[in-house]
């Protein structure tokens, strides 16, 4: 789960960080208040869940509270877009009024978990304020890391070390170091799968300070963080995906026209590959889970078919824990009650599968039937194709 930078600040600085001084604004009102507060010259930040909201006109520096107020109004409600939004953008609806700061210099922090070394890593560059991305592509030198052992937690020399090697001294180098001890216990305490810190600045006066936030949360851990799971913003997420969570469905949109429905996370994304090499597009990422029931097939089918992208559908299930004869079940009678109108191609294999196909088979519906994955992908592509034809 995505936080927003004024949250990402806030859990940060309950754990020590530096941060400059803001806050969240909801009306252009609210930002010219907050900015006299604050002094007058303030930099207004559009709240969004991407980031390279600076090139997309989502943070100006203003001069002053009248300023502040102008800006914000211009802010609130437009569709930034961002190179992580997409072309369609996102609108801005909150916005985080911060103190301006003179800044000598930028740098990179990050925290994440490196799933090949199995324990979290610490990320430092000399490079603040640019893509990371860009950076590890094109100077992957600049980019220093440290694993941290989770049973230890960060050492003091670990941090010491990072600073040193992104240049700083002194002063900022003991502040850099103090302060990445506590990042790093803020993502172990919120259970955070990311902690970036992009720019990390030295002020002019030699203070370290997180300019800028991004925290990612493990949804598996919210039920440990109540107050955590009260941070999200369902404006910022996929509608889709939101009715999906509610029925214990794992579904991400995608931006193909064949929607794809699959028990288990492995089959799912081994479906999306072989619909790509057939030449179609998958509309999204679908896992019913090893134990769906006739219900959760049904609302799959819901949530499938609420995409107006979506031209033809391919089920593909491996009978184990779901038994193919439930799984024929529950799409007879989701097809039946949803009046479903797009063609439905089924490859199925697994407990039961004489029994489900003979239900699929007299059923009385326009089903499509394979016995191979590879038979089941050229098939939807072709389906979906001639229903996309003029």
């Amino acid at each position: 789960m995505k936080i927003h930078e004024y949250q990402a600040k806030a859990l940060l600085a309950g754990h020590g960080v530096a941060v400059p001084r803001g806050e969240p604004a909801f009306s252009a009102f609210e930002a010219g208040a907050i900015a006299r507060r604050l002094g007058g010259r303030v930099v207004v930040k559009a709240q969004i869940h991407a980031g390279g909201r600076g090139k997309g006109g989502g943070v100006k520096a203003a001069a002053d509270a009248a300023d502040a107020e102008r800006i914000a109004g211009e802010m609130l409600g437009m569709t930034l877009v961002t190179p992580q939004t997409g072309p369609g953008g996102r609108i801005v609806g909150r916005l985080f009024v911060e103190e301006a700061l003179d800044v000598a210099s930028e740098l990179y922090l990050g925290v994440l978990v490196d799933r090949a070394a199995g324990r979290p890593v610490m990320m430092a560059s000399a490079a603040g304020g640019m893509d990371i991305e860009a950076v590890a592509a094109d100077t992957p030198e600049l980019i220093h890391r440290i694993h941290v052992d989770p049973r230890l937690g960060l050492a003091p020399f670990q941090a010491r070390r990072l600073a040193q090697a992104v240049g700083l001294s002194g002063g900022p180098a003991r502040g850099a170091a103090a302060l990445m001890g506590r990042a790093y216990a803020a993502f172990t305490a919120a259970d955070a799968s990311l902690v970036e810190i992009n720019p990390l600045v030295v002020t002019a006066g030699g203070a370290v300070l997180a300019l800028d936030a991004k925290v990612t949360l493990d949804d598996n851990a919210l039920f440990r963080h109540a107050d955590l799971a009260e941070l999200r913003d369902p404006a910022e997420e996929e509608p889709l995906e939101i009715e999906a969570s509610r029925h214990a469905l794992n579904y991400i949109r995608l931006d193909g026209d064949i929607g794809c429905m699959v028990n288990g996370a492995g089959l799912a994304m081994a479906t999306m590959d072989i619909i790509k090499v057939s030449g179609g597009e998958p509309a999204n990422f679908l896992d019913v889970g090893g134990g769906a029931d006739a219900d959760q097939i049904r609302n799959a089918f819901r949530i499938l078919l609420s995409d107006s992208q979506v031209r033809a559908v391919l089920i593909n299930i491996f009978g184990g824990i779901l038994r193919c004869d439930v799984l024929a079940a529950g799409v007879i009678a989701a097809v039946t009650e949803l009046g479903v109108d797009v063609p439905v191609v089924i490859r199925m294999e697994g407990t039961n599968v004489d029994e489900g196909r003979r239900m699929l088979g007299g059923s009385g519906l326009n089903f499509t039937t394979a016995d191979t994955m590879g038979e089941a992908a050229r098939r939807v592509v072709e389906i979906a194709r001639q229903a996309s034809a003029p």
